[in-house]
């Protein structure tokens, strides 16, 4: 394994573009595919670009606050006061990895934004922690855990929701007992978890190769004048009263929200969460204002990427590239391979549509009709759809965005070590699904 690890590392450093160019790159392969495979004309190509792009400004800002709010959130002292007794836990660079694999792995079960942002975090304050500890191969075990299909993962929550748009497609809904909670796939997910934590526990770096993590010299701030000596304007911006009152308003909301409905959280719940706790740990609006400038910086992949995914995205579901990707692997599907098959085009498809949702409300439609033709299994068929979603994303930049954004670094620094937990993952999930349909 490490040395699969260091052969993938090497070729990815080597020649693996920064993660815009991909975008680029890939905009252009899509637009090439569309004219020549789907036979449409480059100005209708275009057309679905255009009118993809703005799809997704509205995720694009749920994002972007989440790793705002939630980098505001870790620079409160409280939250720091914290990760450093967490920090103070390992010691030694494995046992660094496997912490942040673990506790990565657990937030993204619950949240996969709370989760990336907890582990980007985590990272990074290893690397300031743990003295050896190759700084990339910390924050690609905190990304690991966003494979995992959890109580937030949107396909099998859409097809248990009444009145979802597949409901006459498929003929019923399909409750969560029967994917998400089902016993199979409880198993699939314990599994998962122990083998991440395992996998970062057997790699390693040779000491000449260490990439530490780089503490930047920041500029000495400037002694406070005592608040007596403040100007009315001044004064107002050290108060903590001023904090606690904002966080009145998203504190109401959430007991409110919690007490009256399911405990379903989804980006914008997740998003007052870290409102409402920075307000309440920072302990003025001086120093919450100082934190979210430091948090800006990290948004910037996530500002200018997300819609040119979107457009991506258009340009595959207006041209019929989806549904063309999709029948490729329905044709040679029987009952007994078509969960698997769709694992392995749902994984393909995401590589041009990283949004589940968006990627389900174009594919899931085709493989739906064509399971119920052969036979196959639904339930299976849409949890095959949904890990199938996040398998790929670990050779995806889309969602690596925030955790580099964070972390300072670029997907090249990553992605080698993610190849080698793309190839497991696969086996493991592939083989479970092959199982499935053997008993």
């Amino acid at each position: 394994m490490q040395a699969i690890t260091n052969i993938t590392v090497r070729i990815v450093q080597k020649y693996l573009p920064d993660a815009l160019i991909l975008a680029i790159g890939l905009t252009f392969i899509t637009f090439a595919l569309g004219v020549f495979l789907a036979s449409q004309t480059p100005m209708q190509m275009i057309d679905y670009w255009g009118k993809g792009f703005s799809k997704l400004f509205t995720f694009a800002m749920q994002m972007a606050l989440v790793l705002l709010t939630g980098y505001t959130l870790a620079l409160s002292p409280v939250v720091k006061r914290v990760l450093d007794r967490i920090t103070d836990l390992p010691k030694t660079p494995r046992q660094a990895l496997m912490l942040t694999a673990l506790v990565s792995f657990i937030g993204c079960y619950f949240s996969w934004a709370f989760g990336l942002v907890i582990g980007a975090i985590l990272a990074k304050e290893m690397g300031r922690k743990v003295p050896g500890l190759h700084f990339p191969l910390v924050v690609a075990a905190a990304y690991g855990g966003e494979i995992i299909r959890g109580p937030s993962s949107s396909i099998p929550l859409v097809v248990a929701t009444p009145g979802n748009f597949m409901e006459k497609t498929i003929g019923h809904l399909i409750p969560v007992t029967e994917t998400l909670y089902s016993s199979w796939n409880l198993g699939l997910s314990v599994a998962m978890m122990f083998a991440l934590v395992m996998l970062y526990g057997t790699l390693s770096v040779h000491k000449n190769e260490v990439v530490e993590f780089h503490v930047e010299e920041k500029p000495q701030a400037v002694t406070a004048k005592p608040i007596s000596e403040m100007p009315f304007s001044e004064r107002i911006e050290h108060r903590r009263w001023v904090n606690l009152a904002l966080a009145i308003m998203p504190g109401a909301y959430l007991i409110n929200n919690f007490a009256t409905f399911s405990f379903n959280l989804n980006l914008n719940l997740v998003i007052l969460i870290f409102l409402f706790l920075s307000l309440v740990l920072h302990r003025n609006p001086a120093e919450f204002l100082a934190a979210i400038k430091d948090a800006v910086v990290a948004c910037r992949g996530i500002l200018l990427q997300f819609p040119l995914y979107a457009g991506i995205a258009g340009m595959m579901g207006s041209s019929g590239l989806v549904a063309i990707i999709s029948h490729w692997f329905t044709e040679i599907s029987t009952p007994a391979t078509f969960p698997i098959m769709t694992f392995l085009s749902a994984g393909l498809v995401n590589i041009a549509i990283p949004s589940g949702g968006g990627q389900w409300a174009i594919q899931g439609p085709i493989m739906i009709e064509a399971a119920r033709a052969i036979g196959a299994d639904l339930p299976q068929t849409v949890m095959a759809f949904a890990w199938g979603d996040g398998w790929t994303n670990q050779i995806q930049p889309f969602w690596a965005l925030p955790l580099l954004g964070v972390a300072g670094l670029s997907a090249r620094d990553i992605m080698g070590y993610c190849i080698v937990w793309l190839v497991l993952s696969g086996v493991m999930i592939g083989g479970t699904f092959t199982l499935l349909t053997l008993f």
